[in-house]
């Protein structure tokens, strides 16, 4: 332990804490911009600059140690007068029109800018000018960016992608795509992690709000929308409202008030997911011989562009099952239009959900149930829909409870936990338990899963045959996996990824808390609500079951082949 005093205030921390938490401990907050704790403690926009007794230059206090007796000053007038400069600075190399940016209200530079009562800055503005490609789901806004470096740690560290360098030296220092890529050929997964650890609103995501207006205000239009399993458990935040103030009920209220013509849950076709994936394993498992292995769940888009763009060679061993969210549009421009007399052109499908890479994969020209038209018409990230409850001034605590629209309105507790790192793999050991034995397992029974970045495994033994699992979130988690494999250190049957860490909860599309990490958090909620179901096993959804009686068959057959499979070789 070492003591020193911050602010008149006496501390004792362990050797090696930053003076930074050693302020935090007792209460004292210190103004940064580029710290990210483990991921970004670099000192580059010297916002939390402190003076130390004794020394002749203040010091960066997210990377400087306390050391024993020292004494420090976080709001002397000499920190005051540094910091106030530096954020002046740095907001005349910044696009100040707040008004319209996407980051109003939640920017770390603005409220840091407020709290130091900065009214005017007296340096030359310029700043780089908008210059991006404007169709890829992730948007780069140059004249917005302040260099704190965050964007380049996070993919590098986190993601392993290194998708952001830094080029130029002095002013004229910024950040850009590695080797002057376009994005879409950089190797960029969509994961929208840069987006919800930028502090500014230099990264965003792509807004399809007003397509989506359109198709409200078209009288011809039948809109359909459907809410993903993480949007539930993070929705409130972006209202303000604690995480458990509204129910997924009332957001449902607030989708019908905005003029939705129908709600349907993703839950519905998770659990169909878990039907057509389950059966695929079981099948894989019986011919050995014909496989690659491991098998890879294939929901999340952000890790099929990883895999296509990094171990292409590997692409054969992804499930052929198409996400919950695409199943979803095959399903509804099939069977539920048919139900509903309603031509498949006339029918918009929008998808609200936790992930910036979903964008992405209801553009893939192969994901048509008719060859013409694309089973999903577009996404709206958890932040985008919430915007619109904002606008329409709906206040989602007063709406009374309404249910999801029928038949694709059922989900279990399997597909609830979809959205936690760990989900798809335990909802599908539940239901591939039942298939084989013909009796269900407890659902607990596979809870070793559950995690959020670290690799979690399992071996459960399946009518005798044993079945080596493992669950990993987060790109660079999976590529260390991947070289296990190929080096015959770990050998598995199926394998669980995401890449966003924690899962779908932490996805790029969810509210941003700066400096919160609060996948694991949402991700508890999910798993709360699954205990709370009468449902758990996705084998047991009735609507699900109706709709392979009417419309699909069996698992795995030639119509289920048709639109609920793909394959991943054949996506652009």
């Amino acid at each position: 332990m070492v003591n020193a005093v911050i602010n008149g205030i006496s501390v004792s921390v362990p050797r090696g804490t930053t003076i930074m938490e050693a302020a935090a401990q007792v209460g004292i907050e210190i103004p940064h911009l580029c710290f990210l704790k483990e991921i970004n403690e670099i000192g580059a926009c010297r916002v939390c600059v402190v003076e130390v007794e004794g020394s002749d230059r203040l010091v960066t206090a997210c990377n400087h140690y306390v050391e024993e007796g020292m004494v420090v000053h976080t709001n002397s007038p000499r920190a005051r007068h540094s910091r106030k400069t530096t954020i002046q600075l740095i907001l005349s190399q910044h696009d100040m029109n707040c008004p319209i940016c996407l980051r109003n209200g939640n920017c770390s530079l603005q409220k840091v800018a407020g709290d130091m009562g900065i009214l005017s800055v007296p340096f030359p503005t310029e700043y780089e000018p908008y210059q991006w490609d404007a169709t890829f789901p992730i948007i780069r806004d140059a004249s917005k960016c302040i260099k704190c470096m965050r964007c380049v740690n996070i993919c590098e560290k986190v993601q392993g992608l290194g998708v952001w360098e830094v080029i130029n030296t002095g002013y004229r220092t910024t950040i850009h795509v590695k080797d002057n890529l376009p994005i879409d050929q950089a190797g960029c997964a969509a994961c929208g992690q840069c987006v919800t650890h930028c502090p500014v609103g230099a990264l965003t995501v792509r807004k399809d709000g007003n397509a989506v207006y359109e198709a409200l205000d078209d009288p011809n239009i039948t809109t359909v929308v459907q809410i993903a399993p993480a949007v539930r458990a993070a929705f409130a935040e972006s209202l303000g409202l604690d995480r458990d103030a509204v129910t997924t009920g009332q957001l449902v209220a607030a989708l019908k008030k905005i003029g939705f013509d129908y709600v349907f849950d993703t839950n519905f076709t998770a659990d169909l997911t878990i039907m057509e994936e389950g059966s695929e394993l079981l099948e894989r498992l019986s011919h050995r011989d014909k496989y690659q292995w491991p098998m890879f769940t294939s929901c999340c888009p952000g890790w099929v562009r990883f895999l296509r763009s990094e171990y292409p060679e590997m692409l054969p061993q992804l499930s052929s099952a198409k996400s919950p969210q695409q199943m979803f549009g095959a399903v509804a421009k099939t069977y539920f239009a048919d139900k509903i007399g309603v031509s498949p052109d006339k029918l918009c499908v929008i998808s609200i959900m936790p992930c910036s890479a979903k964008k992405y994969e209801c553009s893939v020209s192969c994901m048509s149930a008719d060859g013409s038209h694309p089973d999903v018409d577009m996404v709206m990230i958890t932040r985008e829909i919430m915007r619109f409850i904002q606008m329409a001034h709906i206040n989602v605590a007063d709406l009374p409870d309404m249910p999801f629209d029928n038949p694709l309105g059922t989900g279990t507790g399997a597909a609830v936990i979809f959205g936690a790192s760990g989900g798809v793999m335990e909802a599908a050991l539940r239901s591939a338990y039942f298939l084989l034995m013909g009796k269900n397992i407890e659902p607990e029974a596979f809870k070793e899963v559950r995690g959020h970045t670290e690799r979690r495994e399992l071996e459960v033994e399946v009518a005798g045959v044993p079945v080596r699992c493992a669950v990993v979130s987060s790109l660079s988690e999976a590529r260390k996996l991947i070289r296990d494999v190929k080096s015959g250190r770990c050998e598995y049957d199926f394998v669980e990824v995401m890449a966003c860490p924690g899962g779908c909860a932490g996805g790029g599309g969810q509210p941003i808390h700066d400096g919160m990490e609060l996948a694991g958090v949402r991700g508890d909620k999910l798993y709360r609500l699954d205990t709370e179901n009468k449902l758990r096993y996705s084998h047991e959804n009735p609507d699900v079951q109706t709709l392979y009686k009417e419309f699909f068959g069996s698992p795995m057959s030639h119509k289920a082949h048709e639109l609920l499979h793909t394959d991943q070789r054949d996506w652009d």
